[in-house]
């Protein structure tokens, strides 16, 4: 069988996959987050913890709920990384360096996985599973929660309240993201992914030199990295590693959890707002964007204009054997259009029109279908955009789902489309503009500026891939990439959740003639041509010195 029919048929079983888990775990989902009752299970940890379960929050309290979480998060998860000499299960590693510490709490909690060292040579096994799996599991359910605060901002009136934080935290991660993982990791096991607790293992290599091999819980945070849109390796080459992902069924299997929940969400949001074909419209745009994406990069990947590439018959530089290019262009557009990080290939050695797709892909917020949570919340500002923009051409009030959108709401859209940006492009420029943090970049000229670009989109939209070709674990890096995670994943929060607020205390405005029709094909092309243009306002310039530049 050809590559090309290979990729097909791979595709095809995934879009089956898919289909059946959107309907079934998306009314399944719907029914966690809107239930009233809650388990012997819950009752006794709310009780433990002093949380009030019953308590509906109003959107201020949910916020601070939202960041104090975060803040203990970074906090314990910092400790342990800098205590991990004095640990159990250590491996003989010593503790994290500060700075280095910070990056990686600030990165697992803001659901970014960003890594800047080798974790198979740094962390012990109890920091991977007590501090970095943890995490993958919690900081996931944040995003989740926040996306169900915001469509009760829909479906909720005269009232600003938006449930409680405390309660949806448990349940996306003990209801939602547990079972799942558990089935996934089994799955993984029996896929040939290494699970165990053992010691490094001294094995004698080809050249007859020891090497010292990291064992380790592999797959059940595997499993969890890419089912929460995580993204960090337990080894340093990620999902290219042998023990993480060994074959191609392994990968096809890793690319269904990345796409799993944020697919199935959009039904999830069409059940619990009462209109299904919304939560169509919301997939309609998702598979839009994912499907030009990734015809895009296979085709390049496919047919590189080098010389090289074209006489080998594909650029497969930088790419495993056992996945090929139709299984590492599917896995790259389904981790940047998350906010998974995790990686199959080398983005660095991708051709340059489709190493800037993949860029792009990030770019625009992750939204295609975008990260757990995070996608979803995006896609509807971004929603919201296109009928004020639509109001402003018939010279009406716009609405969506029954709500009005006024100067107050599209303020808070607007500082949330600023909000990741900013982070971006400062940080970028900054990295740009002193000759020591230049000294990071191991290429000169356009590709250099790729790298450096793509490691703050990556960081700010809390994606966690790295281009490569940048040595990223410096006090600067460490420390401006950090803040960039930080900024780009509780900054929006901040507005989404304040957005909610605002939708909640609305009445709903009767459906008319005048009503903009939000689930018709129409609407679909207004909301991709609205992503497209504004993601291309902001970052054209930036993309120009880089992707465009070594293209062309």
């Amino acid at each position: 069988m050809s590559d090309v029919a290979a990729g097909l048929l791979q595709l095809l079983a995934l879009v089956v996959a898919l289909g059946f888990a959107w309907k079934y775990l998306g009314d399944y989902m719907a029914r966690v987050y809107d239930s009233p009752r809650h388990s012997r299970v819950e009752t006794v940890v709310y009780r433990l913890v002093g949380v009030d379960a019953d308590a509906d929050q109003r959107w201020p309290v949910y916020l601070r709920s939202v960041l104090a979480f975060s803040a203990i998060s970074v906090l314990g998860l910092y400790l342990l990384q800098r205590l991990q000499g004095h640990l159990p299960l250590s491996l003989g590693f010593a503790g994290i360096d500060p700075a280095l510490a910070f990056n990686t709490a600030a990165s697992f909690v803001a659901n970014t996985n960003w890594q800047a060292y080798s974790g198979e040579a740094v962390m012990g096994h109890l920091v991977q599973m007590a501090g970095l799996a943890v995490q993958n599991f919690v900081s996931a359910a944040v995003g989740m929660a926040v996306a169900v605060a915001l469509i009760r901002g829909f479906t909720r009136k005269g009232t600003d309240r938006l449930g409680n934080f405390w309660v949806d935290l448990f349940r996306g991660s003990f209801r939602i993201l547990l079972p799942i993982a558990v089935i996934g990791t089994i799955v993984l096991v029996a896929s040939g992914v290494v699970q165990n607790l053992a010691s490094p293992h001294e094995v004698t290599t080809l050249a007859g030199n020891t090497q010292s091999v990291t064992g380790g819980p592999v797959a059940s945070q595997e499993v969890i990295k890419e089912l929460g849109t995580n993204g960090g390796g337990f080894y340093n080459a990620n999902s290219a590693h042998p023990f993480e992902n060994p074959n191609a069924f392994s990968n096809w299997f890793e690319i269904f959890l990345i796409l799993l929940i944020p697919v199935a969400i959009t039904r999830t949001f069409g059940r619990m707002i009462g209109d299904r074909r919304q939560g169509l419209a919301i997939l309609g745009v998702m598979t839009t964007i994912f499907a030009g994406m990734l015809a895009i990069v296979w085709s390049f990947e496919a047919r590189h204009p080098g010389l090289a590439s074209q006489l080998a018959g594909s650029a497969m530089e930088g790419k495993e054997t056992r996945f090929g290019v139709p299984g590492s262009a599917l896995f790259a557009v389904a981790t940047t259009g998350t906010s998974t990080g995790a990686v199959n290939s080398f983005h660095d050695s991708y051709s340059a029109i489709g190493g800037g797709a993949i860029l792009l892909n990030m770019l625009l917020g992750e939204i295609a279908p975008g990260g757990v949570g995070s996608g979803l919340y995006g896609i509807l500002i971004m929603a919201i955009l296109a009928v004020f923009i639509a109001g402003l051409m018939v010279g009406r009030t716009p609405e969506y789902l029954g709500k009005k959108i006024q100067s107050r709401e599209i303020k808070l859209v607007s500082l949330y489309i600023l909000a990741t940006p900013m982070a971006v492009l400062v940080g970028t420029g900054l990295a740009m503009a002193f000759s020591s943090t230049r000294g990071s970049m191991l290429n000169d000229g356009p590709h250099g500026f790729s790298e450096v670009f793509y490691a703050f989109a990556s960081g700010g939209n809390n994606n966690g891939s790295a281009f490569a070709g940048l040595s990223a674990n410096t006090p600067f890096y460490n420390t401006a990439i950090g803040l960039a995670m930080l900024i780009g994943r509780f900054l929006p929060m901040i507005f989404v959740l304040a957005l909610s607020g605002s939708l909640a205390r609305q009445q709903p405005v009767p459906v008319t003639a005048g009503t903009l029709p939000t689930h018709r094909t129409l609407f679909v092309g207004l909301l991709v041509g609205v992503i497209l243009i504004v993601t291309g306002l902001t970052y054209f310039p930036a993309l120009s010195l880089g992707p465009l530049a070594e293209g062309l």
